[in-house]
């Protein structure tokens, strides 16, 4: 019973075969730990990868809201890649013992989710990839309605040469939002071209050395959709560096619709994704009192366009 009960706890004391060999033995027994123990912390803990992106802070706040509600604090926690947590995360958030855990992840590990649920500690991802696994609780939005509705704008104002610079070639999320834009260029009967295609990292610099590149040249795009709200940010700048106006000579959208794009020069024309909201539900789903459940629900949230200021019809069209 001693070392169950180390397993239980995410002690690190215990060799990983030994640890193996009682999740087993427990998952065969159908072993779980009943209701919310009187020793649970009224923590709910958010889990990224990085937090120095901007759109962190909606999540943080929407997570927030919900907590205070609950009488909970939100702890945060940096770990692992976009993808998953790093491995040496679980024994902290085992000996933590929260009320439950958000994750802003792609992906959980096996033995995450095993651990997670012998010691019953709920989880919800947040997810930024939009293919997470059915047996995994998650809050995502429309992506692929997000790309199409900011690429029908800029088709429906004229634009023949429109852009786009995704998020990374790895995540879902990113190639919904190019489906969106492939659909929107055939539904107003124009071809793709591929050079006009790239595929960025959500990030200023990497639109801005995206943005450097496609407008470098005589055929250059009249038009570009930036797959994030920061990204658009860095294609701004190229397109001042280039003496390029927007949106007299360049029109640009971008994704997230992040309080900063209402105070970019000019304000930026942005699809919204409702963060705050999907972090919300996220911690909704967990703080039920029967939890967010053992079978995967997928909940997913609207986006629509916000016109403001760096979209305009291209000229002679």
């Amino acid at each position: 019973m001693p070392t169950v009960s180390k397993v239980l706890n995410g002690r690190s004391d215990v060799s990983r075969t030994t640890r193996a060999k009682v999740e087993r033995l427990l998952d065969a027994h159908g072993y779980r730990r009943r209701g919310r123990a009187a020793s649970r912390s009224p923590l709910v803990e958010l889990v990224f990868h990085e937090l120095d992106s901007i759109w962190a802070m909606e999540l943080i706040r929407g997570v927030e809201n919900v907590a205070r509600e609950n009488r909970a604090t939100v702890v945060l926690t940096e770990s692992g890649t976009r993808h998953t947590p790093a491995p040496e995360w679980l024994p902290g958030v085992l000996r933590r013992r929260p009320l439950g855990v958000v994750l802003v992840f792609s992906a959980l590990p096996e033995d995450i989710k095993r651990q997670l649920g012998l010691a019953a500690i709920p989880f919800v991802v947040i997810d930024p990839a939009g293919d997470p696994d059915p047996d995994v609780p998650s809050v995502g939005s429309a992506n692929w309605a997000g790309g199409l509705a900011a690429t029908r704008h800029l088709t429906d104002l004229g634009h023949e040469r429109v852009a786009i610079i995704t998020g990374p070639d790895d995540m879902l999320c990113s190639l919904a939002r190019l489906d969106g834009y492939r659909s929107a260029m055939a539904m107003a009967g124009l071809r793709t071209d591929p050079g006009l295609v790239r595929f960025g990292d959500f990030h200023v610099q990497g639109g801005f050395e995206h943005a450097m590149d496609l407008l470098d040249g005589p055929d250059r795009p009249t038009a570009v959709f930036a797959g994030s709200d920061l990204q658009a940010l860095g294609v701004l700048e190229a397109a001042r560096l280039k003496g390029l106006r927007v949106p007299e000579d360049l029109s640009v959208v971008g994704y997230d619709d992040v309080p900063l794009a209402q105070w970019s020069s000019p304000p930026l024309t942005t699809v919204h994704q409702p963060l705050r909201s999907m972090a919300e539900e996220a911690a909704r789903m967990l703080l039920r009192p029967d939890g967010p459940g053992t079978a995967g629900r997928r909940i997913e949230l609207a986006t629509h366009l916000v016109v403001r200021q760096t979209t305009a019809r291209r000229r002679g069209a």
